[in-house]
């Protein structure tokens, strides 16, 4: 038995923030209602890289029935409050104040239900100076100062995936997850709010806080600003290698067994990470000669035979190749369709995951 199996959900939703947490419902063995608009989750047209479906879509929307409804018209909000009746969890990410001007303040059904789990997320919350403003993930990168911590040292830059969507699905679905566990103790659901800007702000809790102790971080690429050496080197042939000394010990190890100069280890302007961090470039120069004598699986072989922590600079090609990644399969209107494992698994359950739902004409529901 999965955990959430018999919890119906009902989410009202478009785009990755809200599917993502819905998504974990409904890998959980929740049953969840994804409600649509005539036209669509509007993430439906993001791309056609998945037999012609979206890539987004596709990924967030297994397992899920779908419900298309015009909240403009009294019939389908008839056909909402009946789902919302049935409900344990109404999930939703409309704009602010949306879902209260067509009839469904989540305060006013937890009133009718005290038993009913509100998570609505939105941009910037539901008050202060910004409540009011359109928020979409890069926009929330830019705002929260994401971007002036990402990239090199010339210009800013996005982190490659929508990591503000999925950070506030996964704090949305975590929320959820709390107040199903307390509403088991005392009978009493919740009524949740996620904000994008906060659940960013607060992954920010670091680089603000070495800019406020005035130490502003700076752009550095694949390097980390604290810690030396900790970057990309290249070898003679093959992929770039990205290490990571994590203690001067491990710098004694790489000194004796890879770059070859022991000596290095108790050298005064190397010998501790903060002389290296203040040395990086001469630091990074002894690395980088030592890389240079290897190609790529000789110098994995020797890092890892030393117990060096190291990745391959992939790209998509690899990741696609890569031997430790997991998939799952699932069916999509279009055909069978393979993404990669959720993160999770519990010991002994193989789960199979429901198809992606095709949307449906307004009033109908699968």
């Amino acid at each position: 038995m999965r955990a959430l199996e018999g919890v119906n959900v009902v989410a009202i939703e478009q785009a990755v923030a809200a599917p993502f947490a819905s998504s974990r419902l409904a890998d959980a063995g929740a049953k969840v209602t994804k409600v649509e608009r005539p036209e669509g989750d509007f993430a439906r047209g993001y791309d056609a890289a998945v037999k012609g479906q979206s890539s987004y879509f596709v990924w967030l929307n297994r397992g899920k029935d779908t419900v298309t409804l015009d909240l403009r018209q009294d019939a389908d909000k008839g056909v909402l409050a009946d789902l919302i009746g049935q409900a344990d969890v109404l999930l939703q990410n409309l704009k602010p104040g949306a879902l209260d001007r067509l009839g469904f303040a989540p305060a006013s059904l937890r009133e009718a239900n005290p038993r009913l789990i509100t998570c609505s997320i939105s941009g910037y919350g539901e008050s202060g100076p910004m409540a009011d403003r359109k928020a979409y993930d890069l926009l929330i990168q830019a705002e929260v100062g994401l971007c002036s911590v990402t990239g090199g040292p010339t210009e800013p830059s996005r982190v490659g995936v929508s990591v503000v969507d999925i950070a506030t699905g996964a704090a949305a679905y975590s929320a959820i997850l709390e107040a199903l566990i307390r509403r088991g103790i005392t009978g009493q659901g919740a009524e949740i709010q996620v904000s994008m800007f906060d659940v960013i702000a607060e992954w920010m809790a670091v680089p603000l806080l070495n800019h406020e102790g005035g130490n502003s971080p700076k752009r550095m690429g694949l390097a980390h600003p604290s810690i030396a050496p900790y970057g990309v080197f290249t070898p003679n042939s093959g992929a770039d290698i990205l290490i990571s000394i994590q203690s001067d010990r491990e710098w004694q190890v790489l000194c004796d067994r890879f770059i070859g100069q022991p000596d290095l280890a108790t050298d005064p302007r190397f010998a501790t990470n903060v002389v290296r961090v203040k040395n990086r470039d001469q630091t990074d120069a002894i690395v980088a000669e030592a890389f240079a004598r290897y190609d790529a699986t000789e110098a994995v072989q020797l890092l890892s035979e030393a117990k060096i922590a190291l990745a391959s600079v992939n790209n998509m090609a690899a990741l696609s190749d890569h031997p430790h990644l997991r998939r799952i399969c699932f069916d999509s209107p279009n055909g069978p369709v393979s993404v990669p494992a959720p993160g999770v698994r519990f010991a002994g359950e193989d789960r199979d995951y429901g198809p992606v739902p095709a949307l449906k004409p307004t009033g109908a529901s699968t």
